[in-house]
This record gives C-alpha cells, sequence and structure tokens, in this order.
C-alpha cells in the first residue's frame, strides 16, 4: 500500500534550530505520536560548540559546522528507528530551519546527493567534498556591518531596501553574509555551485539533489521582493554579482507544493516508502506561526528576546513596511503576509527590574503591578540594558512625565525621582506599548480587529504578564500547550503538501477549520483598562522619539 492511499499516514516535521535538530511525528488527527532530538553540544560534542555554534575570530563571526548537521540527521533517524517509529507509514516531510543560516554547496554536490550508498552515512559520503565552506554562517552572526551599509547605500537607502525586501539591511540576513564571503573569500564564493537557506539545506539531503529556497524565509535575505515573491536583479548584483542568480537557483518555492518524493537513499536505508513527498521547509518563525495561530491571531514570545508576529490577510492593500519591522511572504499562503517585530531586551531587562526594584522575586514584582494604576500615575519607563533593536542601538533608562489626558510630554526625568514601585508596571506596559503602536502603524487602514493572542515562552507562564497583554492588546491571552512550534509547524506543512494532492484548490485553512490545536484562553481584557491604553499610544510615540533624539545627542557628545 502506498503513502497516498494510507489509512494511518504519518507526518515528520523537523527544525534544525540552533542548539538542536528536533523530529515530531504527527497522525491524520494531527496528534503527535513521536518526539525525537538530536542535542548538539551533549550529542556530538566532538564539534566543541557552545549553545550549538562556535565563535570566530573575525569580529561579531558566528557559525555552525555544516558537517555537525549532516551528523544530525544521520543520528536522529537512529534515534527514531530505535523508537521503533513506522517509517513506512511517513507520507510527506517537511519542517524548519533557524532563518538567516545559509549552506555553501560545491560542484560536486549535485552528482555526491544524487549517488548515495546506503551501506554508508551521509556524513560519511558528503563530507568535505560537498560543501566549499565548511561553516554555515548563522542568525547570531554580526560581521556583515560594512556589507549592510553598502547594499543600503547602493540601493538608495533603508527605507528603499525596506520596501523591496520587507526589511532593512541586517546583519544575520543571507545577503549580507554572501557578500561578505565573496569579498574576503572569492575562492570560495566562486567554487559554489549553490547556495542553501538552513531550511532548504534539510530538503536537498532528502530529495537528492538541491532544494529551491522557500518563499517565507526568502523574505530573510534582503535578496526578494516581498510582494512578488521573486528575485530582485539590483539586489543580488550588489550582494553576489552576475553569478548569484544561478547559485540561489529557481525562484523561491510556495507553500502547499512538492518538490518531489524522497532519493531511494531513505528507502535502501532506513526503510521509508518511496512515494513519501518532500515539501518545502521554511523558517522557524513562519513554522511556528504555522502551528500556532490562525487568521486574525497574533504571536508573542516573551523569552530573552521579545518577538511578535501577526499573520495578514490577503488584501488589495499590503501591510507598510519600516525598517524597524519585518515583513514576510506567508508559509501557506503566497498573497498573506506575516509581520514581525524582534526586541533584543525582553527577559533580561524584565529580570534587570525585578532584581533592581522587587528584591529579586518575581511574587514581589507582581504584586507590586497589581498595586500601580495603568499608566503608573502618570510615568512612563524605557529600559534598554541592550543595546535596542526597536528602536535602533538605544541602551540605557530614560523616565518621563506624562499626561493622561492630553499627550504633553515633561522632559525626561532622573531615575531616582521615580517611585521605585512603578518600575515593574512600566517596563511591561513600555514593551507591549511599543509593540501595539507599530502594529496600528503596519497594518493598511480597516483591517480587520484581530481577536486573540498567543503567548509563548518563559514569560508566558506569569499571569500578571498574561493579563497585562490582555489589556494593551485589548485581546483574549491564549497560551498552548505545544511546546515546539517550529517542528510541529513543519509536520503540518507535511500535511498540508500531502493534502494538496487530494484537494488542490482547498487552503490550508481549509484543511484545519481554522482550528489551533492545544490552545488555553488564560486572561480577558478589562475593557475600561484597554481605553487607558489606547489613549496613552500617543504619549508612548512621543517620549520614544525624546528618548531616540537623547540617544543620538549622548552619543556624538561621546
Amino acid at each position: 500500500m502506498s503513502p497516498a492511499e494510507s489509512t494511518n499516514p504519518l507526518f515528520l516535521g523537523l527544525d534544525l534550530s540552533t542548539q538542536q535538530l528536533k523530529a515530531v511525528i504527527l497522525n491524520n488527527d494531527s496528534k503527535v505520536v513521536y518526539e525525537a532530538a538530536v542535542h548538539f553540544d551533549r550529542d556530538l560534542p566532538h564539534h566543541a560548540t557552545v549553545n550549538g555554534a562556535i565563535k570566530g575570530p573575525e569580529e561579531g563571526e558566528v557559525t555552525s559546522p555544516v558537517k555537525m548537521w549532516v551528523e544530525a540527521l544521520d543520528l536522529l533517524f537512529q534515534k527514531l528507528q530505535d523508537g521503533q517509529v513506522d517509517f513506512g507509514a511517513i507520507v510527506a516531510i517537511s519542517g524548519a530551519g533557524q532563518q538567516h543560516g545559509s549552506v555553501y554547496w560545491s560542484n560536486e554536490a549535485t552528482s555526491l546527493l544524487a549517488s548515495l550508498d546506503a551501506t554508508k552515512t551521509l556524513s560519511e559520503q558528503l563530507v568535505p567534498k560537498a560543501f566549499t565552506y565548511p561553516k554555515a554562517p548563522i542568525w547570531q552572526d554580526s560581521s556583515t556591518t560594512a556589507d549592510c551599509k553598502r547594499l543600503e547605500d547602493e540601493y538608495g537607502g533603508a527605507q528603499s531596501l525596506a520596501d523591496r525586501t520587507g526589511s532593512r539591511a541586517y546583519e544575520r540576513f543571507t545577503g549580507n553574509q554572501i557578500s561578505r564571503i565573496r569579498r574576503l573569500w572569492p575562492s570560495v564564493y566562486e567554487n559554489t555551485a549553490r547556495i542553501s537557506l538552513v531550511s532548504s539545506f534539510i530538503p536537498s539531503l532528502f530529495l537528492g539533489r538541491i532544494a529551491p529556497v522557500e518563499i517565507s524565509d526568502a523574505s530573510g535575505m534582503n535578496l526578494m521582493d516581498v510582494l512578488t515573491g521573486r528575485w530582485d536583479d539590483k539586489l543580488l548584483e550588489i550582494c553576489g554579482g552576475p553569478t548569484l542568480r544561478s547559485k540561489l537557483g529557481p525562484e523561491p518555492s510556495v507553500g502547499g507544493t512538492t518538490l518531489g518524493k524522497i532519493s531511494d537513499w531513505w528507502s535502501k536505508k532506513w526503510g521509508l516508502n518511496l512515494d513519501c513527498i518532500v515539501a518545502p521547509f521554511t523558517g522557524d518563525n513562519p513554522a511556528t506561526v504555522v502551528s500556532l495561530s490562525a487568521p486574525g491571531d497574533a504571536l508573542l514570545s516573551l523569552g530573552t528576546s521579545t518577538t511578535f508576529l501577526l499573520s495578514v490577510s490577503p488584501s488589495d492593500t499590503p501591510p507598510k513596511r519600516f525598517t524597524t519591522s519585518h515583513l514576510l511572504a506567508h508559509p501557506t499562503d503566497f498573497r498573506g503576509k506575516i509581520v514581525m517585530l524582534c526586541y533584543k531586551n525582553g527577559a533580561l531587562a524584565r529580570e534587570h527590574v525585578k532584581d533592581k526594584y522587587a528584591n529579586g522575586h518575581w511574587h514581589n514584582f507582581n504584586e507590586l503591578v497589581e498595586e500601580t494604576p495603568p499608566g503608573c500615575n502618570g510615568h512612563m519607563g524605557f529600559y534598554f540594558p541592550l543595546p535596542e533593536i526597536i528602536p535602533p542601538n538605544v541602551v540605557g533608562e530614560y523616565f518621563f512625565t506624562t499626561n493622561l489626558v492630553k499627550t504633553t510630554v515633561k522632559p525626561p526625568l532622573p531615575v531616582e525621582s521615580v517611585p521605585a514601585s512603578i518600575h515593574p508596571r512600566a517596563i511591561l506596559e513600555s514593551q507591549f506599548l511599543s509593540i501595539k503602536s507599530r502594529v496600528a502603524h503596519i497594518l493598511p487602514e480597516n483591517s480587520p480587529h484581530l481577536h486573540r493572542l498567543v503567548l509563548s515562552g518563559g514569560g508566558s507562564a506569569n499571569h500578571i504578564f498574561r493579563q497585562m497583554a490582555a489589556d494593551i492588546f485589548d485581546m483574549d491571552v491564549y497560551v498552548s500547550s505545544t511546546k515546539e512550534g517550529a517542528s510541529s509547524g513543519g509536520s503540518l506543512l507535511a500535511k498540508y503538501a500531502w493534502w494538496k494532492k487530494f484537494n488542490p484548490e482547498g487552503s490550508f485553512e481549509d484543511m484545519t477549520g481554522g482550528q489551533v490545536m492545544g490552545l488555553t484562553c488564560v486572561a480577558h481584557p478589562s475593557k475600561e483598562t484597554a481605553g487607558i491604553y489606547d489613549g496613552l499610544i500617543d504619549a508612548y510615540d512621543a517620549c520614544e522619539e525624546q528618548v531616540v533624539k537623547i540617544w543620538a545627542s549622548n552619543s556624538k557628545l561621546g
């Protein structure tokens, strides 16, 4: 019986993240039936990574060994086999990769992938001959500042680049990584036949040929027109010269498609059915959107950093692009988009306030939040222990008094004049209001009202954070029982590609019924409190504008 005819099909989703390679297998009811993982530092210690990465000799350089990733896939399938997974029942494979990482294939790679020997492992056959560069620059790399400046200068500025690609130039974005390799190691670049993202590298191993880049993950390269989903010739020329188009391969692939069937190596080596299909892999953030949200939902990750993700339904008027936000193509609907905001000062800033003003205890922090009224009695605080992304590069703490009735902002206050008790509520208000303000500016006019906010990350367990988010965003707040959002999203993308074979006109929402598995409502907004925060947006914007001016002035003096 072929997988297409199977009465109990399984869907394999992988997530190649910074620290591990994770597998999640779903059944036809979208229930998790098996999980396995290879932790790089623990399971492959001979690569000497720290949290899956290696800091290089160059300033800001952070990479991961490509050989480690190949070995991890070999080891992961051994673990799946040891767990007695029915490989023959897997009908489709998809997944996710850490965004912005890149892999450089040699001229020999195509023939090596096509002629794999089932008596040997992948790593024995592909490393090192299949790769021109043994290290993969990853999202933590910040060594491309000069390349970013050149890209923005030659393309007409940061805003012009954001209008075209969805983002200004960022050090971690793949176009700038390619530019750096071409600049520093021209022979490596010249000898590179194809370039993959992490998300297109993994399916290449399953297909036995190099897979195209997926459209949503391509949004994090500074190389693709985010509205058309096609490579931009001028950007390709700036970053990689006349050969970059051929090195990237065809135009980015869209969700719900089938790239092909697995190579026979996987059948001979592990017993997968030769009819098993391989679907495009996407980035980890888009995959998380797929698994944890439906149209009209927003995702807020309260981890070490703070990340906000919002699916935008297809519209004749696309979301506005700014130099402080990202716009991505959607992994399941070419016409849809994802708005993304990233903040460096997330949990670390909140912990700083907890330690400094709440005796180092979250219980005390929560009590102070509850004792302080919304709006902090006219105070507004900004907390940036690390150089921030939004607003760019700002460091320090800044405090203001505001008029809650009329938008007026007084000059900044010294920290000692601010009541210590207000800081816990103030940091939550400023972090959440920054997002609320920007979303209001990004979304087209008359956009449908968002109705559900899904929290993830360590902060999502705090009941005070949940209620503050509900009140400030004026949405019901949910948490998910799904801990592996990216790999679960990969499994759903695999299921979607398989389902589309029988429902070619159907959408992802048709397949899921618009339902998101494992969500629990944990907070409802207070309409009165939500109204107060709606009235604080202009005051927040005015305060942040002053912060940026103060920082710029101090930087010049320093």
